[in-house]
């Protein structure tokens, strides 16, 4: 039965193409893993700036869309965080391809093949139900003000603790008991854009396609942006990782 939220969020849905989503041959294979899938090696490769197809063919009943999505919504609307990313989790997956769904896992590279509305639905549910705390468009404009730096942006939305030493140094948290699943008053409730997971710790080029897709592409100037010092104005850059704070290498999820 379609709920009010999906029915409203509808108009979004423009069309799905019937294909394969096979990965380009010219990209390289860094992978997106699953938090029980640690032993994919990754490489450093950089973005290939081959362009995200446009949409085309066979459009996307309301029954399909809520049907797709409707899952998601539950979970969201019983403010069950922690099962709400997993399913955000299964959705990247089987939006990215039958060649992703076979494998268990996505190709950084695969996200080009989920439609504009497909991304803008799943964020849109993520705003919706968490007062606008949550969600990959929340995350973008965070990692947009830390000049594209992850490092900085993994400090900024809780993915990472700072330890008790000496020198200042950080962490990955370990997942799922180090993460926050519950808003909340006081000071334990989590940090904007700390939802959704995205397993970009041991590459970041995944979560950098979806910030890059054009579901989020608002024309925003970047000269502007930063909060957080550093960089240059203007102009698309991503940093990645560094090692610079004494982050150790050992991260699960």
């Amino acid at each position: 039965m379609a709920t009010n939220t999906l029915q409203s969020l509808h108009h979004h849905s423009t069309s799905r193409r019937v294909d394969s989503r096979a990965t380009p041959a010219t990209f390289p294979t860094t992978l997106f893993l699953q938090p029980n899938n640690p032993t994919i090696s990754i490489s450093s490769n950089s973005l290939s700036t081959t362009p995200f197809p446009s949409s085309s063919a066979t459009s996307v009943s309301e029954t399909t869309m809520t049907k797709i999505f409707e899952t998601l919504e539950t979970h969201l609307t019983n403010q069950d965080f922690r099962q709400a990313d997993e399913e955000t989790r299964r959705l990247i997956i089987e939006l990215s391809g039958e060649a992703a769904v076979k494998r268990g896992y996505v190709f950084f590279s695969e996200v080009q093949f989920i439609q504009d509305s497909e991304l803008k639905m799943i964020d849109l549910l993520w705003k919706q139900h968490s007062n606008n705390k949550f969600g990959y468009s929340i995350q973008k404009k965070i990692w947009r003000k830390c000049r594209r730096d992850f490092t900085k942006f993994f400090i900024k939305v809780g993915w990472m603790k700072k330890l008790d030493t000496e020198v200042v140094q950080y962490n990955y948290k370990a997942f799922p008991n180090e993460f926050i699943w519950e808003i909340s008053e006081n000071s334990d409730s989590p940090p904007e854009g700390h939802l959704p997971l995205t397993n970009a710790l041991r590459g970041t080029q995944l979560l950098n396609c979806i910030f890059n897709h054009p579901a989020f592409d608002n024309g925003e100037d970047d000269d502007d942006e930063s909060d957080e010092g550093g960089g240059s104005g203007g102009g698309v850059f991503t940093k990645p990782l560094s090692n610079t704070t004494g982050f150790k290498t050992d991260y699960s999820f």
